[in-house]
């Protein structure tokens, strides 16, 4: 096995990052060097809970966002494999070993990731519910990838750094930066998502931040990332039959006004919500098998509301990319390209 680094990003993260060095700890491929990049956190001892453990600590004197710490860890890491591992994640004992596996499988294989496991630590309904499915999407989703996941990923080192690296730039907040490395990742080799791989998420997610996130944080992003690279891809999503499930409900949402101005009950707002029920239903029989009928039951609005704020984001996504300037279509000898790195 080639020397391996492991890099988790970190701000605030105090109470969660304990459980995740424990994690690591105990993993049956040990790290070289575990490298917490404390990403500016100013009120907490994520710093010192880190070095308690072990860690080497980087500490950025300003807020790099997520991709920018990992881009300062990298630089940092002398492994010729870098496995990044969120601070809100606890890898399976056998994650990184079956990651690095992978990548030692072929040459041609230049990136891997894995999964959230079914096992959340979060007890609200709504982490519940958004820990699954996000579980429920990797599981379903292409071995061969064109995408990339930086919760539970491996790379190679010399990959990275030939593709740039993570766009923190662009994406200076937690966003889509691991799904759009992953596409630039591509040019130089394989990605392949290693289901096997699997880590506890402890995240306590709130309905408010959940939607917030599902469309500033990645659905608008993502939307603005297809329209300007032309390909619409089908990694970590919900596929085909759950864009008429969108269509659906949101239709559903657009025909209640009209219902109530003419007092009457909104039958056309039902039916539709029963045709996004029937696009969702794959995805609600994978919740019933996992915590019973009446969890799935349960889940339905939360689901509507997914499939709303996933429209919500395709409308803000569209507009914004449709008002973006155009780039003039004569070249400028004076311009230059590349990602930045930090």
């Amino acid at each position: 096995m080639p020397p391996v680094s492991v890099v988790v990003p970190a701000r605030q993260a105090a109470g969660v990052l304990p459980a995740c060095l424990d994690a690591l700890e105990r993993s049956e491929l040990r790290p070289v060097e575990v490298i917490v990049v404390d990403d500016g956190s100013s009120t907490d001892a994520t710093a010192q809970v880190a070095r308690a453990r072990g860690a080497t600590v980087l500490a950025t004197p300003l807020r790099l966002g997520p991709g920018g710490a990992r881009n300062a860890g990298v630089a940092a890491a002398s492994g010729e494999i870098v496995v990044f591992v969120d601070s809100d994640v606890c890898v399976h004992s056998d994650a990184i070993g079956l990651l690095v596996e992978e990548l030692s499988r072929s040459p041609r294989v230049v990136a891997a990731f894995g999964s959230y496991d079914t096992m959340p630590t979060g007890a609200n309904f709504t982490s519940q519910y958004k820990n699954l499915m996000h579980h429920y999407v990797h599981q379903r989703g292409r071995e061969d990838a064109f995408t990339f996941w930086a919760g539970l990923g491996a790379v190679r080192r010399d990959a990275f750094l030939a593709a740039g690296g993570f766009d923190a730039d662009r994406y200076p907040r937690p966003s889509i930066e691991d799904i759009e490395l992953g596409g630039r990742l591509r040019a130089f080799g394989q990605i392949r998502l290693v289901k096997s791989a699997q880590g506890t998420h402890l995240k306590n997610w709130t309905l408010p931040g959940l939607l917030k996130t599902d469309v500033f944080d990645r659905g608008v992003p993502w939307t603005e990332l297809i329209l300007s690279s032309g390909r619409v891809p089908d990694d970590l999503n919900l596929g085909p039959r759950h864009r008429i499930g969108v269509a659906a409900a949101c239709l559903a949402v657009a025909s209640l006004p009209a219902a109530a101005a003419r007092r009457r009950f909104p039958w056309e707002a039902a039916a539709l919500a029963g045709v996004a029920i029937a696009a969702g239903s794959d995805a609600l029989s994978f919740l019933t098998r996992q915590r019973g009928l009446l969890f799935a039951v349960r889940a339905i609005p939360l689901h509507l509301a997914y499939y709303v704020s996933s429209g919500v984001a395709l409308a803000i996504g569209t507009a914004r990319h449709l008002a973006r300037p155009r780039p003039s279509k004569t070249p400028n000898p004076k311009s230059k390209t590349g990602a930045s790195r930090s």
